[in-house]
């Protein structure tokens, strides 16, 4: 059966579940086998974006805020190695709205044509404070393009989530018809390369509850999820979930293809690892005991077997 993936079928079917007390679970696909096994676990919403092709690859997600790439391009090219193997989840594309050497219009339309069910700002300037941000802010780099691209999407009727880090940035992407406010907490703590020190959850409590609020108070009708920092685990969320007023689900990016790579794969090799080699008193004296059943079976001669077989050689 054919999924609706279009804007509103999207927002149609979280409203439904947000009612019958499901919140929206959304996760980054860096790889397309991760994508493959976030979908068969009932993942809500799929992110592909540059970072997740970076923690994937054993280096930490603030790689993608750096210049070790063309975020854009790198979004186009995972694009081939995600969406052919997505059966019916909508997948967002990760665009980077302060880059200078973009068509905004003609690039989102090119992500739709690509199979793109709509845009989350990121690599963002967001995730940046102090004198880098106040160059980016001075320097035609500032959150404002991001702004602006999240609205040109909505335009396009494209599904728009966007990153927000204070209660004015929520405010004005509700103005710009956000359909999903992602209040982002940091960097994901936890595993070999996430981030070590955070927030607590009850900091993240009352920052996300204010930029709820304020998202709110422009559109009433606009959703909110929580996102990183020391939200990593199910209880995590769960935690954030409860205490919010307000707050529809969670998106993780580390914290559901990161951290349970890393913790699996090590686990099974720990398994493999603790297989041990059977004791024996002694040795055997003939060769024939040293060879393994199988190999003392194919020794015999083909007469002999056919004979045992009652058949003989002709």
């Amino acid at each position: 059966m054919s999924v609706d993936n279009s804007r509103q079928g999207i927002l149609k079917r979280f409203r439904a579940q947000i009612a019958r007390g499901e919140p929206i679970i959304g996760g980054g696909a860096g790889t397309g086998l991760s994508a493959v096994s976030e979908e068969a676990g009932g993942i809500d919403l799929l992110i592909v974006y540059n970072s997740g092709r970076y923690r994937m690859a054993g280096r930490g997600s603030s790689a993608g805020l750096l210049a070790y790439g063309n975020a854009n391009q790198i979004v186009k090219e995972m694009a081939y190695e995600v969406l052919p193997v997505v059966k019916k989840t909508p997948v967002l594309a990760g665009v980077n709205g302060t880059d200078p050497f973009i068509i905004p219009k003609l690039f989102l339309e090119e992500l739709r044509t690509l199979g793109f069910a709509g845009i989350q700002n990121f690599p963002t300037v967001g995730l940046f404070d102090g004198d880098m941000r106040q160059a980016f802010e001075e320097t035609g780099m500032s959150y404002q393009l991001e702004v602006d691209i999240i609205r040109l999407a909505r335009q396009m009727d494209l599904l728009t989530t966007p990153y927000v880090f204070n209660p004015s940035e929520a405010e004005r992407m509700a103005g710009a018809g956000a359909d999903l406010i992602v209040a982002h907490m940091g960097v994901t703590t936890g595993g070999s390369i996430g981030a070590k020190s955070s927030k607590t959850l009850d900091d993240c409590v009352s920052r996300i509850q204010e930029i709820s609020d304020a998202a709110r108070g422009v559109n009433p009708e606009v959703l909110v999820i929580c996102h990183g920092g020391p939200i990593s685990e199910p209880p995590d969320a769960e935690y954030i979930i409860m205490k919010c007023r307000g707050v529809d689900g969670f998106y993780g990016a580390s914290s559901v293809e990161r951290l349970p790579a890393e913790r699996a794969i090590a686990d099974q090799i720990r398994m493999f690892k603790s297989i041990r080699k059977p004791a024996f008193a002694g040795r055997a004296s003939t060769a024939s005991a040293k060879k393994p059943a199988f190999a003392r079976r194919s020794s015999r001669a083909p007469a002999d077997r056919a004979k045992k077989a009652g058949k003989g050689i002709r």
